[in-house]
């Protein structure tokens, strides 16, 4: 897509002339890139959480948010399972 826009052919980028990545670099500036897109999705889930929604509520508790069960399963969001002893007769 950067690419098509700007109009450079594919290339490596020790093979870049000087101009080229000089407008590389001006239209990634213009897209979101990896700190701020980190930044971006920490203020909305802190935002949520601030408001005090389900979905905030459930990132506070580390469960699944998007309506999974967790009866069984949900062991990558809530963790190595917590062996309960049943009860002696």
């Amino acid at each position: 897509m950067i690419l098509s826009d700007t109009g450079i052919e594919n290339k490596r980028t020790y093979e870049l002339e000087e101009t080229e990545l000089k407008v590389l670099r001006e239209e990634v500036e213009k897209y979101m890139v990896e700190g701020d897109l980190r930044r971006f999705n920490a203020l909305n889930i802190k935002r949520l959480k601030d408001i005090g929604c389900y979905r905030g509520r459930r990132h506070v508790a580390n469960l699944p948010l998007r309506g999974q069960r967790t009866k069984t399963n949900a062991r990558t969001r809530k963790g190595r399972a917590k062996t309960v002893a049943n009860k002696k007769k």
